[in-house]
């Protein structure tokens, strides 16, 4: 009995370290990674078990391949005003470029359709 208990837990601890391993530093609650792989392999029982109930994100389904809750849509914000030639964030930038993304898609969408409204061959 003492036999499976070992394997259990060593099967359990392994698990836990891959999955710290894989997880983005985000996911990961009240210790960093290195502190949670020291937790683990140094107290394999309490460690894992500490990890499973309190040091990781429960959305996890798009990591693990499955379907991911669509994102709710994001608000409009409004845009703080800036010193001039004060440099925007990465995530303004971001932002930006799939506005742009989106604007374009939409505008070649409207010409497919007004070309089949209109009689004309697509191409």
């Amino acid at each position: 009995m003492a036999f499976v208990f070992t394997i259990l837990t060593l099967a359990a601890m392994v698990y836990a370290l891959v999955d710290i391993i894989m997880r983005d530093d985000s996911e990961v609650k009240h210790l960093p990674k290195l502190g949670w792989i020291l937790l683990v392999v140094l107290l394999p029982l309490i460690g894992t078990i500490l990890w499973f109930a309190v040091g990781r994100e429960r959305s996890s389904a798009g990591r693990r391949g499955g379907v991911a809750p669509a994102a709710p849509a994001a608000p409009q914000a409004v845009v703080p005003q800036r010193a001039p030639g004060e440099a925007r964030s990465t995530e303004e930038q971001l932002a930006d470029l799939d506005r742009e993304i989106e604007y374009y898609e939409k505008r070649a969408e409207l010409e497919r359709r007004r070309r089949e409204v209109g009689g004309e061959a697509p191409g």
